[in-house]
This record gives C-alpha cells, structure tokens and sequence, in this order.
C-alpha cells in the first residue's frame, strides 16, 4: 500500500494509526504547491482535487478522505481495538469522527491560510464552543475513556495545528493534558519525526503555509 501524505497536514492521522498499527505501507509526501509526488508521479492522477490523504492499494484501488482511511486501515488489524467491536462503540467512534472533520478539522485548517484572514475570528467563535463540547467529553486518557481510538489520532492533529492558527488550548486544560498524552506514544512521536516535525511542545521544524 502507498499513503500519499503532506507534512503536518490532516493526513498525518492515517500516518499516525498506519504506525499504530504497525503496518507494511509506502509513506509518499505530496508538494503542496505543485501536486508532485517524492515518488516522482502527479499526485492529480492519484486525486483530483488535490488533497490528501490517499490511499492506494495493493490491487491499485485509491481511497480518498481521511475519515474512511483512517477506518480501513484499522479493518486491516481489527484486534487492536483502535475501533471497538460493539455495535455502539463503533457509532461513536463514527461520529467522533464526522465530528472532528466538520466542526473542527475545516474551520482550523482554514484559520491557518492567509485567504481566510478576514474571517478568522469568526472561524475561531466558531471552533471554540466545539472545543468546549469536545474537552468535557474526557472521561479517561482517550476520547473513549481509557482506549486510545482513531478519533484520537485524528483530534490529536487538528489540535496540532493550534501551534500556528492561533487558538490557545490552555483554555482547554483536558485538551492540553491529551495531547501530551498522545504525543508522547511511540507511534506519534515516530509519525511526527518522519514529517520532520518535533514532539507536541517542542515546536516544529520548518514553517510552511499550511493547507491541511
């Protein structure tokens, strides 16, 4: 399998999980500006609208978007419990998920690109009421008390992004103590030091203009 990623953007939670889960998997970094994959080919070939992630399997089918991905590879090891086996389990993990993608993913990412300067207060009055609503949900460590789950990975590097949009999480203690928690598992930290980005905290690397 080939994973078609960019550095920091919201592909890194299929990265983090493939690691997670131990996976045998092609990991291809994507430009941003020009759509040229480090493998050599057009990226636009492999998704036309130009975002990752991307998947592509072994018999050549390509999955787009990150939330079924992210659902797939976990189908791949399913004793892990990254995804639970209980019908009810798997709703929520689902709608965590749906969740995280519209009400958080889309509003942060684009409170980081200059095209959306003009409105990011009103992006950020938006995320904030979500990022309360999502804080009070801890129970334990993860999302689902004391499993860590691919929403997780997922909320793990949308909040990320709070480093360079602007959004101070100490106003969500529950949110800064997660992060440092799953910041400091081995498969995130390998995830992140393959994107050349450092631990959650420390800072980062590089500077890009990031469109997640």
């Amino acid at each position: 399998m080939k994973l078609y990623t960019q550095r920091a953007a919201c592909s890194l939670a299929s990265h983090i999980i493939a690691y997670e889960l131990g996976l045998d998997i092609e990991i291809i970094r994507v430009d941003r500006a020009t759509h040229r994959a480090s493998n050599g080919e057009d990226f636009l070939a492999i998704n036309p609208n130009g975002y990752v992630p991307a998947l592509v399997l072994d018999d050549g089918e390509i999955l787009i978007e990150g939330t079924a991905i992210l659902q797939y590879l976990v189908s791949l090891k399913p004793e892990t419990g990254f995804i639970p086996d209980d019908a009810k389990g798997r709703r929520l993990v689902q709608s965590l998920l749906n969740f995280i993608a519209t009400e958080l993913h889309k509003p942060m990412a684009q409170m980081l690109t200059p095209d959306y300067a003009p409105v990011k207060e009103a992006l950020y009055k938006h995320v904030a009421p979500r990022l309360d609503w999502i804080a009070n949900r801890f129970t334990g460590d993860y999302l689902l008390g004391d499993t860590f789950s691919v929403a997780d990975a997922y909320l793990f590097v949308c909040l990320n992004w709070s480093q360079w949009n602007g959004i101070d999480l100490s106003r969500w203690p529950s949110l800064e103590v997660f992060m440092q928690r799953v910041g400091g598992r081995p498969a995130v930290l390998a995830a992140l030091q393959a994107e050349g980005l450092a631990p959650w905290g420390d800072g980062i690397f590089f500077a890009p203009a990031l469109a997640a």
